[in-house]
């Protein structure tokens, strides 16, 4: 598996990308779009354009509130997660009172094919610490369950937000070695 980028480094990455394309970014918006790149540079580089694109019809410098007001227009979260992020854990909160549950019900009920939930939407939840892959299947933890309640602006269950140490005797605890994403 190959290892992400730091924030810093990323950072890094849309302060050069600016540079080159003789754009105005102060180190605040730069930062921020590399905290929501999912560590990945070409995930940085498209929201740097994107946010260009906005201070350019707005006639502005790519400020953090340019910045800001961009990923708010693309929908991209403080964690980055988009809208087919958020589609795939509203699912399993509502639909399956957050889990656990298999890739392929989740797929289903969310319309994205297996391999787009396994491949495109789970491994940056699985980082994000919001998923778990347990024996039985996936399943919010309590981060998970947190960022969901606030988009969703549901109450989270209070056995959600119990410490996860208390529930790793459960059937449903984490495997003991932790995926590879």
């Amino acid at each position: 598996a190959l290892d992400l980028y730091s924030v810093e480094e990323l950072e890094q990455v849309v302060l050069r990308a600016a540079r080159l394309a003789d754009v105005l970014i102060d180190r605040a918006s730069a930062r921020m779009i590399a905290e929501r790149s999912r560590g990945t540079p070409r995930i940085a580089l498209r929201l740097f354009r994107r946010a260009y694109d906005v201070a350019v019809s707005l006639g502005d410098d790519l400020t953090l509130e340019v910045a800001e007001q961009a990923m708010a227009m693309l929908e991209i979260d403080a964690l980055g997660l988009d809208e087919a992020d958020r589609r795939y854990l509203a699912a399993l909160a509502q639909t399956y009172q957050g889990g656990p549950v298999g890739p392929k019900s989740l797929a289903a009920s969310t319309g994205f094919d297996e391999a787009t939930v396994t491949q495109a939407i789970e491994p940056w939840l699985l980082r994000a610490g919001l998923l778990a892959r347990t024996r039985l299947g996936r399943r919010l933890t309590r981060r998970g369950w947190r960022h969901v309640g606030e988009f969703l602006n549901l109450t989270v269950p209070e056995a959600a937000l119990k410490d996860e140490s208390e529930v790793s005797d459960s059937p449903d605890a984490d495997l003991d070695e932790p995926d590879p994403v």
